[in-house]
């Protein structure tokens, strides 16, 4: 396969990626407008640990570091998100 073909497949994936990533942001929305109407903390860290050990099921062990690097970081992402949504400083 030709590299302008491999990355015409990356550059689909990538815009599928960025779409499902704006829904989760736009839960993540509706989640803090929840958790602020019933005052309810950004950070739950035992769903955090569910939601990882979940997706532990999804993903082939050799891309485990790495994949799960990367949901950290969209873990993080949506708390800082639903902070914002909810009007207040980081943590």
């Amino acid at each position: 396969m030709e590299l302008m073909m491999i990355r015409a497949r990356m550059d689909a994936i990538d815009r599928e990626l960025f779409a499902l990533l704006e829904k989760r942001m736009d839960v993540s929305a509706e989640m803090a407008a929840y958790k602020k109407a019933h005052d309810i903390p950004v950070l739950d860290e035992a769903r955090e640990q569910q939601m990882k050990a979940n997706i532990l099921y999804m993903i082939r062990p050799e891309t485990t570091d790495l994949l799960m690097g990367i949901y950290d970081t969209v873990l993080a992402t949506s708390r800082e998100y639903q902070t914002r949504v909810m009007g207040k400083d980081e943590k």
